[in-house]
């Protein structure tokens, strides 16, 4: 009896660390686009954007939506739902799923190359900056020498030793932290990212051949 329930107990605990375990895991994207393949994991510490980051995959709600806006050296911008149906040279960018989500600013997820932003609207009429329901951008950037960055002070705070020896060695777009919310981190497809960040462009920034998310899906 007491070896039946020593075992029940052994059982109970390797189940329970491996759901701990499961959940601790960050969520993988696979956005599969017309340049080619980009990777992304969603941040557990952002969980309102998380949620639903998947939600809206797993809805197939952005198979076929355009990227609408790409600046290189800064970002490409994805998420909005009109895209998918855009003439060419329509202004695109003010589409979204009928809501917005609560910020999650957390100050160790910052603009460094390859991170995942949720678009929003200005502070002027956004005071709480919350987020676009599903637009999104990923950071291309470009490198900051540290000495810069050290004498920025616009928004009130100092850049930590990690995130001035990244926007230094890899780059990033430093003057959109603590603004926006950051809730992933592209882990394989920079490249991809780099392809679309160049395309020609019009005036509006929208790529002039359409570039667009095939099929978005969660991996893990």
């Amino acid at each position: 009896m007491k070896r039946l329930l020593l075992l029940t107990v052994l059982i109970f605990a390797i189940s329970t660390a491996s759901l701990a375990q499961k959940k601790s895991q960050n969520a993988m994207i696979l956005l599969e686009t017309s340049l080619g393949n980009i990777k992304i994991e969603l941040f557990n510490d952002t969980p309102v954007h998380r949620d639903n980051f998947m939600k809206l995959v797993n809805e197939g709600f952005y198979d076929g939506i355009l990227f609408h806006r790409v600046i290189q050296g800064f970002m490409i911008q994805t998420g909005d739902p009109e895209s998918k149906t855009a003439e060419a040279g329509a202004r695109l960018g003010s589409g979204g799923p009928g809501y917005t989500l609560p910020a999650e600013i957390v100050p160790s997820h910052y603009h460094k190359r390859g991170a995942i932003a949720a678009a929003r609207t200005g502070d002027q009429g956004n005071p709480q900056r919350r987020s676009s329901g599903s637009q999104f951008y990923i950071v291309d950037g470009t490198k900051t020498p540290a000495s810069t960055l050290k004498q920025y002070s616009r928004y009130g705070f100092e850049f930590t030793d990690q995130q001035l020896k990244d926007y230094e060695e890899i780059g990033g777009a430093p003057t959109l932290d603590a603004q926006y919310t950051v809730f992933g981190q592209v882990v394989e497809g920079m490249d991809v990212v780099d392809k679309i960040a160049n395309a020609e462009k019009d005036s509006a920034d929208r790529p002039k051949q359409d570039i667009k998310i095939i099929k978005a899906t969660v991996v893990k």
